[in-house]
């Protein structure tokens, strides 16, 4: 028997990457989980994979407050109450400001309505239930909520409001034994960078980054586990990640070379 097994689990975008990984890893613990996905060919492979009775996928726009009120109802309604809530769903970007110019806000505000408001809809609507089980309230977060990045200004900005946010909540909280955390994986294989926006609003359709040199999906979904167990605070999971934290806190004029130097080639942006 493990701290999971029969605890109602609720995440967001579960039907990708982080999220799916998460989702299968908490059924192997013996979890009910509820989760959401936009892709009706995604719910059902994932559904598939799923012990019976176990789990329940549906199909919303996160980015809609009445839908996350959706979400949590059937949450509740399927498996009686919410015992950890995994917000998970996320979107990123890539475009400079000034070369996308006053076309770039309507891509800003779509991943702020993603990434951050999101997080409020779900959290808000959730919290009664996560109150009454005494859980946990986890955010999936970035080092793009730490250090700003240069192509994901809006990428950024929705992180770092995302942890401000949870850091006010956290402290609200304290003395109702509700657990929040947010976590960040740092780089990790997944689809996010396929179907970040461009300057324009579309999937760039293609990674910058070499995906198989990253941290696999399961890996980090089994990190967040034992985060979760362990009720920790926060959690900065990669080398590059901790050193980024660290160098931007107590170097930042250094921190701002090495993350341009990073990103830039030759004055054009590469990754």
């Amino acid at each position: 028997m493990n701290k999971f097994f029969n605890k109602n689990v609720l995440i967001t975008g579960g039907t990708d990457g982080i999220g799916r990984a998460l989702v299968l890893a908490f059924l192997r613990l013996g979890s009910n989980v509820v989760t959401c996905g936009r892709s009706q060919e995604k719910i059902l492979a994932l559904e598939a994979e799923a012990p019976i009775g176990k789990i329940s996928v549906i199909n919303i726009d996160i980015s809609i407050e009445k839908e996350c009120e959706r979400l949590v109802n059937h949450a509740v309604k399927h498996f009686g109450g919410i015992d950890i809530l995994i917000n998970n769903a996320g979107i990123s970007m890539r475009g400079l400001l000034e070369e996308g110019g006053p076309g770039i806000i309507p891509v800003i505000k779509k991943v702020m309505d993603i990434n951050f408001y999101g997080t409020v809809y779900t959290t808000t609507f959730a919290l009664p239930h996560i109150i009454k089980s005494k859980g946990v309230i986890l955010g999936v977060s970035s080092i793009a909520g730490y250090r700003g990045l240069p192509g994901r200004s809006g990428y950024s900005a929705s992180k770092f409001a995302l942890q401000g946010w949870l850091e006010a909540i956290r402290t609200e909280l304290i003395h109702k034994k509700v657990h929040v955390m947010w976590v960040c994986p740092g780089f990790t294989a997944s689809n996010i960078r396929n179907v970040a926006l461009n300057q324009r609003g579309e999937a760039q359709g293609e990674s910058p980054l070499d995906e198989n040199k990253l941290m696999d999906a399961q890996t980090c979904a089994e990190i967040i586990i034992k985060a979760i167990e362990k009720r920790k605070r926060t959690l900065v999971m990669t080398f590059q990640g901790k050193e980024t934290v660290f160098l931007n806190k107590f170097f930042p004029s250094l921190a701002d070379k090495l993350v341009h130097s990073f990103f830039f080639k030759k004055g054009k942006l590469v990754k």
